[in-house]
């Protein structure tokens, strides 16, 4: 069985028009999948309550919880910034967030099954902080709910953005693996991820990242991906794993300089699943995080849920859902599979240049901590 949550209260979650964190991709990829023909009794549509203080301090200091309720700017906070502005109702909409994802980690606890919450995987949130359109941090409070049963968890992030805040609430404690593979911080926010951050104290070897050059694509991604990521798991061997599914790797996400196509971005989430299954018994809990081009998040995250369900993406959109999609927004969705990217020559030369310094050094790194991994 696999769950898929979904409430109207999750477009409340809405920074304003000019945001980038559009709501309408939740709405719209919900009625994509409802469309697709992907809800039935294999998968099962839950609301979700919102998350309750006690089950939000778990992560979050009780000092930044009532920060958030307060519903003030206070850039002490990370409340009030051009990325994170307050709103009314940041924290009835913040809560909202956080109670999907922590609902399904119960839920996998209850019963062995695998769950997807496309409103989660807000990675940048930290405890006493909210950070890159994140206020509730619902990817390490699902995590912190799973450790209850589960005592290896695997955190895998293949969003653009490194997923900063999972690392470092997690960054000393060996039952959390976490791997992100993301932008490089040299160019692109929050200016982390390199692969020397690789835990402190316990957790020292049980946090893995691969920044990648700017303008890489499928097959660079893919190698990436290939040489580390099989490696962890049969390293460190995973009761579950959270996956945070961002599509904002994509060629044409507007704040990204990636040119990941759909069809690479599918064959990522293929391996998770695939690993996943092999490892953890099917134990998945996705999340969906970034993605800023409307054309792209709902045919992403479709093909993502039909993975889960060991189907193949659909290739043709349903055409109700198409004429609705751009009587809304004004444009026309991308279907998959798109077009891969090719960059010049010069520009190959540079980007496998440096991802093979960077695999190299990832390498020399976790070596001298863990040799059997890397």
């Amino acid at each position: 069985m696999i769950y898929l949550y979904y409430t109207d209260r999750f477009l409340k979650y809405n920074f304003g028009p000019e945001h980038p964190l559009n709501p309408i991709r939740l709405s719209l990829s919900n009625k994509l999948i409802e469309d697709s023909g992907l809800l039935d009794e294999r998968t099962r549509v839950l609301r979700p309550d919102p998350a309750a203080e006690e089950e939000l301090s778990i992560v979050h200091t009780l000092e930044y919880i009532e920060a958030v309720r307060e519903e003030a700017p206070d850039l002490a906070f990370g409340l009030g910034s051009e990325d994170t502005p307050v709103f009314p109702g940041i924290f009835d909409a913040s809560c909202s967030m956080a109670g999907g994802s922590i609902d399904a980690a119960k839920k996998m606890i209850e019963e062995d099954c695998a769950a997807f919450n496309p409103a989660g995987g807000l990675h940048h949130a930290f405890p006493t902080m909210a950070a890159g359109f994140c206020v509730f941090n619902d990817a390490a409070l699902a995590i912190s709910v799973l450790k209850r049963r589960f005592s290896r968890v695997l955190y895998i992030d293949i969003d653009a953005h490194h997923g900063d805040g999972v690392q470092q609430i997690f960054y000393q404690d060996p039952e959390v693996l976490t791997f992100s593979i993301h932008e490089s911080g040299k160019y692109l926010f929050p200016g982390t991820g390199f692969v020397d951050e690789a835990g402190a104290g316990p957790g020292l070897g049980y946090s893995v990242n691969v920044p990648m050059p700017m303008n890489a694509g499928d097959r660079d991604f893919l190698l990436a991906f290939e040489m580390v990521v099989p490696k962890l798991f049969g390293w460190f061997r995973p009761e579950v794993v959270v996956a945070q599914l961002g599509v904002d790797t994509h060629y044409s996400d507007p704040l990204t300089s990636l040119n990941v196509t759909l069809r690479g971005y599918v064959a990522a989430v293929s391996r998770i699943v695939e690993l996943t299954n092999e490892h953890a018994k099917g134990r998945l809990l996705a999340l969906g995080g970034g993605g800023y081009n409307l054309a792209v998040v709902p045919t992403a995250w479709t093909s993502a849920l039909a993975i889960m369900r060991g189907e193949l993406p659909a290739e043709y959109l349903p055409p109700y859902w198409v004429e609705l999609f751009s009587n809304v927004v004004g444009y026309v969705p991308l279907s998959y599979p798109d077009l891969e990217v090719s960059p010049g020559i010069e520009t190959q030369k540079r980007i496998a240049a440096e991802l093979a310094e960077t695999l190299k050094n990832l390498s020399q790194v976790h070596s001298k901590i863990h040799p059997e991994v890397l």
